[in-house]
């Protein structure tokens, strides 16, 4: 197999009848589910786009979009998911970067790709407008046989996330990229075709992707939920009777954040097996919590990157042993630490992780010396290992992630390369941030955008300004809700007079003595 389109082939050519997708009240069998996509497939085809066109999806989670998301894997078309928090401004970014000429959106997503002027194709899942193409017309006209063609090798997905630099940049993931990811993440956490797995994550980023191939690899039934409240959420594994979950920290400390009276008992979560969590950082409160409630479960951590779908997970055994850990390498992938001399490190010492075999991308969508500073030759590794009989032409990942290995080979993250911000599951630049308060506040001398720790979000966005006078908070915030995706607003304001610069005769903000500035107060006041 090196397609998704394969995987649904198969699993509805032997288990046709069996429930692949749920959404609520709504079921669909691999037949079923099967039959929409080729009906879609088709439709897209028609349009005569250019092999390797990029057509953007932009829309709240739910059903239409799993059934969008595989039609287009079952084309020689590339998907772009566009995150739902993003702005216009966000948004006309990405359909100019990547030349999208076709957007599927709903309808609480509408106004905001007019609002962008977008030039393309606009297909939309329920009937908005006499001039817009929906799934129900698609539905109604489209229902020839269809056959796929398509390479493994091939891209499918170019997913989007903040660089360093402050710009949303583009990684390229091909077929056989997907189908690595479901065969690697299906081995370790033994998953079964009687499992159901929830479809709790966002499908934007390659670890909610890998949700719905897990469950195509697998033959098992995928079931999509929407986080809004806790009750809801619980509601969701019992009613679906969820044995699979993956989950992010923030959602741990979302779905514990109520009245305990109102959670459901332990006995009612038993069906759940197996949690998975990735994308931030586990804390002690949120294993006990997930101890108390979840008592039949396996818990594996992973750590994954932005140029590879997964390095490293700690097997559950270890959570309580070393809940820091981001463990060891997934099946199927090495990897080494080395120092900046390219040796390798030893037990304890501090070096940057090198990802080595499976899960790694194309590169960058439009950015040739990005590619090249993350995916590098093998002789990276020519004074760790013995490159004598190795491929010439292999590639690895030069992470920028500094780890180290204790005795036992399990490691640990220690920090980043660069001063990105991880908040809420997402990765937020800072220099977005301060450019969009440079733009629209003039009256703001400098700023500075850093982070100080927050066990629930992981990181709390902090802005510090100077300027004549104080700016009244809930005018900051009016003014960056209308350019910043939600999880990119600062939840902390400061106001100096004067902001400290690294060094008299530069104009660089010294972030570090603010940080500890500030946590010095946030101390101070806890």
């Amino acid at each position: 197999m090196s397609n998704v389109r394969e995987l649904l082939e198969i699993a509805t050519k032997e288990l046709p009848d069996k429930i692949a997708l749920v959404e609520n009240e709504k079921r669909y069998s691999y037949r079923e589910l099967l039959e929409k996509v080729n009906q879609l497939a088709n439709y897209f085809n028609q349009l005569d786009l250019k092999k390797g066109a990029r057509i953007g999806i932009y829309s709240n989670k739910s059903s239409e979009q799993v059934i969008a998301i595989l039609a287009i894997l079952s084309t020689n078309y590339v998907i772009v998911p566009i995150t739902r928090f993003l702005k216009p401004n966000q948004i006309e970014y990405i359909i100019n970067d990547a030349s999208i000429s076709v957007i599927i959106t709903d309808k609480t997503k509408i106004e905001n790709v007019k609002a962008v002027d977008f030039k393309g194709k606009v297909v939309t899942y329920e009937p908005l407008d006499d001039e817009l193409v929906s799934f129900r017309e698609i539905y109604k006209c489209f229902n020839s046989k269809y056959s796929a063609n398509i390479h493994g090798h091939h891209s499918a997905v170019i997913t989007y996330s903040f660089g360093s630099d402050g710009k949303q940049k583009g990684i390229i993931i091909s077929h056989r990229n997907l189908i690595d990811g479901a065969k690697i993440v299906s081995k370790y956490l033994d998953l079964r075709e009687n499992d159901i797995i929830s479809g709790l994550l966002s499908f934007n980023l390659d670890y909610g992707l890998n949700q719905i191939f897990c469950s195509l690899y697998k033959k098992a039934t995928l079931a999509v939920h929407k986080f809004i409240l806790p009750s809801s959420f619980f509601a969701h594994l019992i009613r679906d009777k969820v044995t699979i979950l993956a989950l992010m920290p923030v959602y741990i400390a979302k779905m514990f954040n109520e009245e305990p009276h109102k959670l459901p008992i332990a006995k009612q979560l038993d069906g759940v097996r197996v949690i998975t969590s990735s994308g931030g950082n586990i804390t002690q409160d949120m294993i006990k919590k997930i101890d108390n409630y979840f008592k039949k479960v396996k818990f594996y951590s992973m750590h994954g990157l932005t140029e590879a779908f997964r390095s490293t997970y700690l097997e559950p055994s270890q959570i309580h042993i070393r809940p820091t850990s981001i463990g060891k390498a997934v099946p199927d992938v090495e990897v080494y630490i080395i120092d900046e001399n390219g040796l390798e490190c030893r037990d304890f010492e501090i070096g940057e992780l090198i990802h080595r075999g499976a899960g790694i991308y194309k590169g960058y969508w439009n950015s040739p010396e990005e590619t090249k500073k993350r995916f590098k030759n093998i002789s990276i590794l020519n004074k760790v290992i013995d490159l004598s009989n190795q491929n010439s032409n292999e590639i690895v990942v030069q992470s920028g992630d500094f780890v180290y290995r204790d005795k036992e080979g399990y490691i640990y993250f220690v920090d980043r390369k660069d001063d990105m911000i991880k908040t809420n599951g997402y990765r937020v630049s800072p220099k977005e941030i301060e450019s969009v308060v440079e733009k629209i506040f003039k009256d703001i001398d400098r700023c500075a955008v850093f982070s100080i720790p927050n066990e629930e979000i992981e990181e709390e966005i902090v802005l510090v300004y100077s300027a004549k006078n104080k700016i009244p908070k809930n005018r900051i915030l009016f003014e960056l809700k209308r350019y910043l995706a939600t999880y990119m607003i600062p939840t902390i304001f400061i106001y100096k007079k004067e902001l400290p610069l690294k060094a008299s005769h530069d104009e660089v903000v010294d972030k570090k003595t603010l940080r500890d500035e500030v946590l010095k107060i946030v101390l101070s006041i806890n």
